[in-house]
């Protein structure tokens, strides 16, 4: 039996899209450049809210409304409920007018080239057919109320868009709508260093927060992709490669102002570290893909700088060396900031397609981690030499450590541009697949191991790199969409890779969400009933299906 026989006997579902036609456009988007750009740039060189007593009766409302439903529905089994009816191309055409009437006619666009930017991703094989008839510019939470009402008065589908840097069709539109871009929402509202938080709209970007409050000694120790801004970064509940030492946006998130689909304001809580007051709405929202409302600001906890910081590299002969070395570094309790691996593929790309700073250095085109510790200098260098005597006995080659500042940022800056020299590197007529799974530290090194084997055997681009110090990893392939066998067997790979990751106890996605991409996934990972539930505090907040329809799971029957 072939490879390729081998894979589909063990794919017995593979992922499918559903989604009218309506409308297609066949322009590519251009992506990854303003991320390196980004990248490359950065080393190199109050307003009034609604009142407290409205939001917190906004929020009871909608906290009687799902119990009353989740009441109902348990009560009386399955129950019909009212179809979901979205509004014709031309009443979202209206829509859109009413909103630039509004707004402002620079706040509107129908741009054929601008919807397809903000309907297509590169980076994904995620993606719908159709797209949002109009994409809307708002500055404010006010801007986004008045977006709300009319596209809630009109049956109108919204779908927040921030960077655009989702892999898994995460802002896509499969049933139209208007598109709602929110970079233009991009100011400090307020910055309280004694108190060590920010409050910030979803267009700022991180890294240049960052570099706003870095004389503070303070800084948002996420490190998504450069692009990433807050309010995509809430809405996936990202990561990233120091998500080892501090944990993920949600751990990051204090409150939210979110708009919900009528135009209602709620803010989740107030300002404290911790609370204990009523539900927690803040960790509701957060990840739910704007499923549930748009978050126009949030208060997010900020950590100390470290006093010092270094980087290490060294390589090993086989992937499943590099996997099993992580494990035993991430239980020795060392506290690294950050443990990433690249596979042979990946290091082989950077010394022939990387920047001028990464091709410079000559690296090991062998299976390699990259190690980041921070902490007081002296803490540093006896974690060094700890970490040395752990892993010497499974490396190929003597350890690559940092010298100097610059040293560090060369090495680290490999690791960072890995995932734009790879895609900047891709065949005129193939697309990208990339997808990521996490498992229980035990094992890591086996579904790595196998997933890299399977992946190799395809005969096209397929390349492992991974958050290993959180148990998270992805696989990127390219491959031809007109070639059915090869695209099938893709698939199939993608499939065997979740469901071994479901086996082991772990998760269809570590830090990419799930969209459009991972739906029948997420089904087979928390099952019917889990999912129910979820769709009944959806209809509970939206009740007509309005926020980003059709991701995390399908729209009821009757719609689809």
């Amino acid at each position: 039996m072939s490879m390729s026989q081998r894979i589909l006997c063990q794919c017995p579902r593979v992922f499918r899209l559903r989604a009218p036609t309506r409308i297609s456009y066949s322009l590519a988007q251009q992506v990854g450049r303003a991320g390196q750009a980004r990248w490359n740039s950065t080393h190199s060189s109050s307003r009034a809210g609604r009142s407290w007593m409205q939001a917190l009766w906004t929020t009871t409302m909608i906290l009687v409304g799902i119990g009353a439903n989740i009441a109902f529905s348990h009560s009386r089994g399955s129950v019909k409920q009212d179809s979901i009816i979205y509004a014709s191309r031309d009443e979202m055409l209206k829509a859109a007018k009413e909103i630039a009437d509004a707004l402002g006619q620079d706040a509107v666009t129908t741009d054929i080239d601008v919807l397809e930017h903000h309907g297509h991703s590169d980076w994904s094989t995620a993606n719908s057919l159709e797209r949002a008839v109009a994409v809307v510019y708002p500055r404010s939470t006010e801007d986004v109320v008045a977006i709300a009402k009319i596209c809630n008065k009109r049956n109108v589908p919204m779908v927040p868009f921030g960077a655009g840097s989702s892999v898994e069709g995460n802002f896509s539109q499969p049933y139209s709508g208007i598109c709602i871009e929110l970079s233009f929402m991009d100011k400090v509202v307020a910055f309280h260093p004694e108190d060590m938080d920010v409050v910030v709209q979803p267009g700022v970007n991180w890294m240049d927060l960052n570099k706003k409050i870095v004389d503070s000694g303070l800084f948002l120790p996420l490190d998504p992709s450069p692009t990433a801004t807050v309010g995509g970064m809430v809405s996936t509940n990202c990561s990233g490669t120091n998500a080892m030492r501090y944990g993920t946006m949600k751990d990051w998130v204090l409150n939210l102002t979110v708009v919900l689909p009528d135009g209602s304001v709620i803010k989740t809580r107030r300002r404290p570290r911790k609370t204990s007051a009523g539900y927690n709405l803040t960790s509701l929202f957060v990840g739910a893909e704007g499923t549930l409302g748009i978050v126009t600001e949030v208060t997010l906890k900020l950590a100390p700088i470290p006093q010092d910081t270094s980087v290490a590299v060294v390589s090993f002969p086989t992937i499943k060396d590099a996997a099993a070395a992580a494990s035993s570094l991430i239980r020795s309790g060392i506290q690294l900031a950050a443990l990433e691996m690249m596979d042979d593929v990946q290091m082989r790309v950077l010394n022939e397609h990387g920047s001028e700073t990464v091709r410079k250095i000559k690296w090991d085109e062998k299976p390699t981690l990259f190690l980041k510790f921070s902490g007081t200098t002296d803490a540093i260098k006896s974690d060094i030499k700890r970490v040395s005597q752990i892993i010497q006995p499974l490396a190929e080659g003597p350890f690559q450590f940092a010298k100097t500042k610059q040293d560090e940022l060369d090495l680290w800056t490999a690791r960072k541009e890995a995932l734009f020299t790879m895609v900047s590197i891709r065949a005129p007529g193939t697309q990208l697949w990339t997808t990521d799974v996490a498992v229980p530290l035990s094992r890591l090194a086996e579904i790595i191991d196998v997933s890299k084997r399977e992946c190799s055997q395809l005969g096209i681009f397929a390349s492992v790199i991974g958050h290993v110090g959180d148990g998270n990893f992805h696989v990127a392939m390219f491959y031809d969409p007109t070639n059915a066998e090869q695209k099938e067997n893709v698939r199939c790979a993608v499939h065997n890779m979740m469901r071994r990751a479901l086996e082991m106890e772990g998760t269809v996605s570590g830090e990419h969400a799930i969209g459009i991409g991972k739906k029948e996934c997420l089904v087979d990972e928390l099952g019917a009933e889990m999912i129910g539930l979820m769709k009944t505090l959806k209809r509970s907040v939206d009740p007509k299906w309005l926020m980003n329809p059709g991701k995390v799971f399908d729209l009821p029957d009757e719609r689809r």
